[in-house]
């Protein structure tokens, strides 16, 4: 297990370094001049010039790269024209809309991304797993079709009609729930909760049904294999098999996706926090493509990139302790 753990510790450092090359050759190395784009057609040459050195690019590309990752791993200074500004380590930047540290404006969204994500993931692992469960159980029953309608159903309504609908319902009409609003956890546990409630059902019941989906194709496929009718054959009840062997076997699809779904969630709720007025990642994301502010946009980029990447290989862990085999291979 310990040569397994340090195979993928190098893994993940070796694809996080390909991840910082493509994506910084992605928007500053590609035809066109970042400055001219993010200052707009109405900047002078002086303007120009003037981004150009605060967003590091009036050297040879070697350079820029060069000091991009000692920025991320000692900080480093640029110019703002009137002085020099420093960014402190992990440096991905600074604002050239309010001249802050990139950092600092990821860090301070940061959380409230990280509360709906984990949220959600919780919800729609309960309900995804626990509904492909009841499906295999009840399969061939009333209960299996109604599920499997559902879950086709959940796949194809998008985030926001479920989160449109979910306001009006409880909040508009029955009035049982405030409209979601951010408090943070150390300020106030329950509002925190009563806040997130409904932007974690709005992403839970999309993706857990494609979880549920997951589970009863993975499940049914594990009760087809020779040791489940071994099992079978010796008298081994159907509730035991398909709870104790054939779920097993069905955790390790489940675990690969929901790393993936996690780690893409740090960039991809934007049409949640849009909805529900999140102060998340989602949000700043949105705006700092309007406004082109490129020094944000590559930093949350780079954060959802690496956050897909440590959630993989923290799923590939779990995989092995879900299955063995896996370190042997």
């Amino acid at each position: 297990m310990t040569g397994y753990l340090i195979r993928r510790i190098i893994g993940m450092v070796t694809v996080l370094f390909a991840l910082t090359v493509i994506i910084y050759a992605v928007f500053y190395i590609a035809p066109g001049d970042p400055a001219q784009l993010a200052c707009g057609l109405k900047c002078s040459p002086v303007q120009v010039r003037q981004l150009r050195g605060q967003l590091g690019i009036n050297e040879p590309v070697y350079l820029q790269y060069a000091h991009f990752l000692k920025g991320v791993f000692a900080g480093r200074d640029f110019s703002s024209g009137a002085g020099v500004l420093h960014c402190d380590a992990p440096c991905l930047g600074i604002s050239y809309r309010t001249n802050e540290q990139v950092t600092s404006m990821i860090l301070n969204r940061l959380p409230v991304t990280a509360s709906l994500a984990l949220g959600a993931m919780v919800i729609w692992l309960l309900l995804g797993v626990g509904s492909g469960l009841l499906s295999v159980l009840r399969r061939g029953r009333f209960t299996e079709r109604v599920l499997t309608s559902l879950t086709l159903a959940g796949t194809a309504i998008p985030v926001f009609i479920i989160g449109l609908l979910l306001l009006l319902l409880f909040c508009a009409y029955l009035q049982w729930l405030p409209f979601p609003s951010y408090v943070a956890l150390s300020e106030d546990p329950q509002q925190w909760f009563w806040g997130l409630l409904l932007p974690w059902v709005s992403l839970a019941l999309i993706e857990s049904a494609k979880y549920a989906r997951l589970t009863r194709s993975s499940m049914l496929e594990t009760l087809a294999e020779d040791h489940i009718r071994t099992f079978r054959a010796y008298g081994v009840s159907e509730r035991r098999l398909v709870t104790r062997h054939a779920l097993r076997g069905a955790l390790s699809p489940v675990i690969a996706l929901s790393a993936l779904d996690l780690g893409t969630m740090f960039g991809s709720a934007v049409l949640t926090e849009s909805l529900f007025g999140l102060p998340g990642l989602g949000k700043l994301m949105v705006y700092s493509v309007n406004v082109l502010d490129l020094p944000v946009v590559v930093g949350l980029v780079m954060v959802t990139g690496f956050c897909v990447v440590v959630a993989n290989a923290i799923a590939d862990v779990l995989y092995a302790v879900a299955d063995r085999r896996v370190v042997l291979t």
